[in-house]
């Protein structure tokens, strides 16, 4: 089978995102004999949608190769949610309408659980509808919830900015102590699995290194109880370092920080629980605190990536052109771990059902005992996965990062609404 291959990137980007993007793009140019061209959709599924796709072969060679350090999504990417297939069809319909206008014979979707769901609904519609089309999901999410993968490309990133943010902003809390600050909270991203939270913990090793206390979603906050430890360590340490995910919730089930609002997939929006934990601090003990939200800088961070993250997110987007050239669909390329120290790991294929609508949270033997801080084997896990360095070029003292010409094709169908 010949034709063109169609990528497409989907909800919050990485700062490695791109590296599986140009992984797709060199990987297939090197089949030319059946894979015609290589678009992308802008602005992920609502672009395919519209019909407003790239030529990614317009872009010259070196834009190609600095998109493998570039932070964000190269071609826009997007929150949009495809209902079922019944409530759905009319979408579903017209992106195998889209494939056919453009001879699209491959469609590799990089995303999180979503973009899983989605995908495997599309490789159905495309049998249902006799048109062949592999769909390959090719994994992404700085969550690390993903089932049936040992990690996500993105969370490894994500982890090594949080874990030094935490260990450098600790040093100059313990510098201001004694006539300042004495408490500092750190609010990560983590709606229902605490990974980047756990991650944090990897500053330090016992309970008088920061992070002292990590508040997760896994684990339901006890607001007595927290407050005691935060007075205990500040009385022995002098100070105290707190991480909390933004997921963190109330004995009554109540998100910490919900604010009462949807977002497009129709989760609750979270904020501010970073802003709610240092606020029961300084009101019930009293003491200065300082608060921080990492939000967009932990997970855009191309400054200070992970080697291993940006190597697993090259990974999976070759291996996603290889299983597409071989007829497959409905899968996705996993990363099979194989050891610890030293760190080995492969590729693997998984089917979409096995991911789709499976949600990976911390396990419980990967908390500390107190439930405030991270186990040894959550340490095995995680410290692999913060390895090397893979730095962008700089230049004039900053980081040289790409913008794509993302010239689109010409359209062949009529106006679509989205």
């Amino acid at each position: 089978m010949k034709g063109n291959l169609l990528y497409a990137q989907s909800g919050g980007v990485t700062a490695v995102i791109n590296a599986t993007a140009a992984a797709v793009i060199e990987t297939a140019r090197k089949h030319r004999g059946r894979i015609e061209k290589v678009l992308a959709a802008r602005n992920g599924i609502i672009g395919a949608l519209r019909e407003e796709l790239v030529d990614t072969y317009a872009e010259d060679w070196r834009s190609l190769k600095g998109l493998r350090h570039t932070p964000g999504g190269a071609f826009g990417s997007c929150r949009f949610k495809l209902k079922s297939l019944e409530a759905d069809r009319a979408h579903y319909e017209r992106l195998i309408e889209v494939c056919r206008a453009h001879d699209v014979r491959w469609l590799l979707y990089n995303g999180g659980n979503d973009s899983a769901d989605t995908s495997l609904k599309i490789s159905q519609v495309a049998e249902q509808l006799d048109y062949e089309l592999g769909v390959i999901g090719v994994p992404k999410t700085i969550d690390n919830d993903l089932a049936v993968t040992d990690n996500c490309p993105g969370f490894g990133s994500v982890a090594k900015y949080v874990a030094v943010s935490t260990l450098e902003a600790s040093f100059d809390v313990a510098a201001m102590a004694e006539s300042s600050t004495k408490v500092f909270v750190l609010e990560v991203m983590g709606r229902h699995a605490g990974w980047i939270a756990a991650a944090a913990g990897l500053a330090g090793r016992g309970h008088h290194e920061p992070p002292h206390l990590i508040l997760f979603p896994e684990k339901q906050f006890d607001e007595a109880d927290f407050l005691a430890r935060v007075r205990e360590t500040v009385e022995t340490v002098g100070w105290c370092t707190v991480v909390v995910s933004e997921g963190v919730r109330r004995p009554d089930g109540r998100f910490l920080a919900e604010s009462g609002t949807v977002d497009a997939f129709g989760h609750s929006q979270l904020g501010g629980a970073g802003a709610a934990v240092a606020g029961l601090v300084k009101d019930e003990l009293g003491l200065k605190v300082h608060f921080a939200v990492s939000d967009y800088l932990q997970r855009s961070a191309r400054h200070i990536a992970s080697a291993t993250d940006y190597y697993h997110a090259w990974a999976v987007g070759e291996a996603a052109v290889k299983y597409a050239l071989e007829g497959r669909s409905g899968v996705m390329p996993v990363i099979k771990r194989r050891a610890n120290r030293p760190y080995r790991w492969e590729i693997a294929e998984a089917p979409l059902s096995l991911v789709a609508n499976h949600e990976k949270t911390v396990p419980p033997d990967y908390f500390r005992e107190d439930g405030y801080g991270i186990s040894s084997k959550a340490r095995r896990y995680l410290e692999p996965l913060i390895q090397g360095e893979a730095y962008p070029e700089y230049r004039d003292g900053l980081p040289h990062y790409v913008k794509l010409r993302n010239r689109l094709v010409r359209k062949r169908l009529g106006e679509y609404d989205v």
